[in-house]
């Protein structure tokens, strides 16, 4: 993940390529990155990477963010940006080394490589423009949403995780095309196509999805039938299962 959010820092237009400070154990990912991005500067040494940044990026596990955290010892004027999921601002600003500092919480999800990311946004000790910024940013690589850090958990399932759930509707609807007699690959693009169909006509007329099934649904039709055999089977009941589970 901390590889795609560089990749788009390095597209977009806010922030440029020589403004950017890559650190990573992996020399190897270093060089992937530098070989498209030759402006970025990069490093093996958190630390050093750290050091006169305005914005920090803590792209790692969840489980690695205090040993990261204790290494680089951010100044209380460091803005401290977290990509890893489960751990809240109280937790964060405990282990900085002084309280007080300006962190965001951030959870794309992996079309971020392809600036296509819904990418979920929490502040804290933020003003109205650093939101503002972070939105700019973000906004440039797919969508950015601020949201309000206690809704951070359900959005991530319905969005970090929930790209998932919608790429096992493809992988299945697939293995029903070929069922049915259509190549794998026709049937991926077929099925993909319009996933993505469907998803812009909710963004660019703000409509509900109610609203674009009854469209299909005609009376006696082929599409009702499927929509209902749909819910025989627990369709949507499944899909809030699924999310709620993964809400942590």
């Amino acid at each position: 993940m901390g590889g795609a959010i560089a990749r788009g820092l390095c597209k977009g237009t806010i922030i440029a390529p020589t403004d950017v400070v890559l650190s990573n154990r992996s020399a190897a990912k270093l060089d992937a990155i530098r070989s498209e991005h030759p402006a970025v500067a990069v490093t093996c040494n958190n630390r050093e990477a750290a050091r006169d940044a305005h914005m920090i990026i803590l792209a790692v596990k969840p489980w690695l963010i205090k040993e990261v955290i204790d290494e680089i010892q951010p100044t209380r004027e460091q803005v401290v940006v977290s990509v890893a999921a489960g751990i809240d601002f109280a937790s964060l600003d405990a282990m900085l080394p002084q309280r007080g500092n300006t962190i965001f919480r951030l959870i794309p999800n992996t079309a971020i490589s392809l600036q296509e990311s819904l990418t979920l946004i929490s502040s804290h000790n933020a003003t109205a423009e650093q939101e503002q910024f972070m939105l700019d940013i973000f906004n440039e690589m797919g969508m950015a949403m601020l949201i309000p850090e206690s809704q951070m958990s359900a959005a991530t399932s319905m969005t970090s995780s929930g790209i998932a759930y919608a790429l096992k509707y493809i992988q299945a609807a697939m293995q029903a095309g070929v069922e049915l007699g259509i190549y794998p690959h026709d049937a991926m693009k077929m099925v993909a196509q319009s996933m993505k169909g469907a998803a812009e006509l909710i963004l660019q007329k703000d409509t509900h999805p109610s609203v674009e099934i009854d469209k299909v649904c005609t009376p006696r039709g082929y599409t009702i039938k499927g929509i209902n055999t749909l819910e025989s089977h627990g369709f949507t009941t499944a899909i809030i299962e699924a999310i709620k589970s993964s809400c942590s």
